[in-house]
């Protein structure tokens, strides 16, 4: 697994930090947000996380640990439920003949 490296991440962090502060103390601001919204991005992509949230608690997480024990910390956190499969129930789905089957036969 690549990791970036702990001065990038801290830049990055300190970045998304401060435009939060800013965006905290005016929400209306358009650009503000926007910007804000580009760092969360940028230290999702940085941090493989989905989320800015998670992303800022994952830098945190990995600058002040070494870099085994992140992973090690990454590897014990319980996987959240795949997503489901996209299509009808089993029950409802049809088959080729056009005929209901039961949910084990298709």
């Amino acid at each position: 697994m690549l990791l970036p490296a702990k001065t990038e991440v801290a830049r990055q962090l300190r970045r998304y930090r401060a435009w939060e502060r800013m965006m905290l103390a005016s929400p209306a601001d358009v650009r503000v947000r926007a910007t804000f919204e580009d760092s969360g991005y940028t230290l999702c992509v940085l941090m493989g996380k989905r989320c800015a949230r998670e992303a800022a608690d994952a830098a945190e997480r990995y600058l002040r640990t070494n870099l085994v024990t992140y992973l090690q910390e990454q590897n014990e956190r319980p996987r959240t439920a795949r997503a489901a499969r996209r299509g009808p129930p089993a029950a409802d789905r049809l088959s080729s003949s056009g005929r209901k089957t039961p949910s084990g036969a298709a």
